[in-house]
C-alpha cells in the first residue's frame, strides 16, 4: 500500500468530497493563496476556484459566523483554523451557535460543517500556542469532536466528519503533518464514534488518542521488553465516546492506563475514570492510573516542554504501577 502524509491524506478527503457534493468549501487563514498554513489544502484553489477555497482576513469570530450562516442555509463549509488556539476567539460561535442551533429550531436549522486544524504542542511556541481543548468542545451537546493519530484515519475520519450533518470539531496534531502512513487509493470511511483496538494484549489496557498514540507506542514497547503485554485503543474520537469497548478491554485485562496531552482537571481521562467505575469497576484489579500535561500554563524552555508532556517514561511508570511491577 502507498505512504502519504498526514496532510496529503487529509487533502485526499476534502478533495473528494468537495467533487463529490458542490456544497462543500473550504473557508479560513491561508487556505487558498497561500496553499494553506501547513500546506494541507495545496493545490485546492487551483481546482475549486475562489468561490469553495476562500482565504479570510484574522478574524476568526468573523468568518466563523459566515461559515454558520452558511450551513444554516444549506451549504457545508470546512472551517480551518490556523491553530486551534485561535478558535478560542470564534468560541461564541462554535459553542452558542453551531452546537446549539438544531436543537433550538426543533430541527428546522442545522449546521452541517466541520471545524479543522492543529492542536497541542508543537515545540517551543509559547503558552497561547500550545494548548488542547478536546475536553472542552467534547463538554458541548451538539458537537462531535474527532482526534485523529495517523493519516489512514485522518482521511476516513474527516471523510467521515464532512458526510455527518453534525457539527464537528476536527484536530490534527500540528507536529504530524509531515508523519507518513498507509493509506489506500480505494473509497473507505471510519466511523465516528468506534475506538480502534490498535494492538491486542493481556496484561493492561492503555487508552489515548491523537499525537500521544505515539508514544503510547514507544512505551508499549519498553514494556515488552519488560514482559508486560499491553492491550492499546485508539479513541479516534472523544465525543461520542466508545466507552463499551474500553470496558469489554479491562474485562481481560482488568488495569487501565489513560494517555492524554491535556492539563488533568475536567479531562476525557477524569470522564472515561468515571465511566469505567460505575460500568466496569468489578472488573479492575487496581485503580485506574493517568499521565496527562503538567497542571500549568506551557513553559517556553525546551527542558520544561519535556517536563511537560507525557512521554514513554511516565507512560511505563504508571503501567508498572497498576501492574504491581514497579
Amino acid at each position: 500500500m502507498r505512504e502519504i502524509q498526514f496532510r496529503e491524506a487529509l487533502r485526499e478527503a476534502m478533495n473528494e468530497e468537495m467533487r463529490n457534493n458542490d456544497r462543500i468549501f473550504l473557508i479560513g487563514e491561508e487556505v487558498a493563496e497561500y496553499n494553506g498554513a501547513y500546506k494541507v489544502s495545496q493545490g485546492m484553489l487551483a481546482e475549486f476556484g475562489a468561490k469553495r477555497v476562500i482565504d479570510t482576513p484574522i478574524a476568526e469570530l468573523g468568518f466563523a459566523g459566515i461559515a454558520v450562516g452558511a450551513a444554516m442555509n444549506g451549504l457545508i463549509p470546512i472551517v480551518e483554523f490556523m491553530t486551534f488556539n485561535f478558535s478560542l476567539v470564534a468560541i461564541d460561535q462554535i459553542i452558542n451557535s453551531a452546537a446549539k442551533m438544531n436543537s433550538m429550531t426543533a430541527g428546522q436549522y442545522k449546521c452541517h460543517m466541520v471545524f479543522r486544524g492543529p492542536t497541542g504542542s508543537a515545540g517551543q511556541l509559547g503558552a497561547q500556542h500550545s494548548q488542547n481543548f478536546e475536553n472542552w468542545y467534547a463538554n458541548t451537546p451538539g458537537l462531535k469532536v474527532v482526534v485523529p493519530s495517523n493519516p489512514y484515519d485522518a482521511k476516513g475520519l474527516l471523510k467521515a466528519s464532512i458526510r455527518d450533518g453534525n457539527p464537528i470539531i476536527f484536530m490534527e496534531s500540528e507536529q504530524m503533518y509531515g508523519f507518513k502512513g498507509e493509506v489506500p487509493e480505494e473509497e473507505y470511511v471510519i466511523e465516528l464514534g468506534k475506538a480502534h483496538v490498535a494492538k491486542e494484549g493481556t496484561d493492561v489496557t492503555i487508552v489515548s488518542f491523537g499525537k500521544m498514540m505515539l508514544r503510547v507506542y514507544d512505551a508499549v514497547k519498553a514494556l515488552e521488553e519488560q514482559g508486560i503485554n499491553a492491550e492499546v485503543i485508539d479513541l479516534r474520537t472523544v465525543r461520542p465516546l466508545d466507552h463499551a469497548t474500553i470496558i469489554e478491554s479491562i474485562k481481560k485485562t482488568n488495569r487501565l492506563v489513560i494517555v492524554e496531552e491535556a492539563w488533568p482537571l475536567a479531562s476525557i481521562s477524569s470522564e472515561i475514570t468515571y465511566q469505567v467505575q460505575r460500568h466496569g469497576f468489578d472488573y479492575l484489579d487496581a485503580p485506574i492510573r493517568r499521565v496527562t500535561t503538567r497542571d500549568v500554563p506551557l513553559p517556553y524552555a525546551p527542558t520544561l516542554v519535556d517536563a511537560f508532556l507525557p512521554d514513554v517514561a511516565k507512560i511505563v511508570e504508571a503501567v508498572k504501577a497498576v501492574t504491581y511491577r514497579a
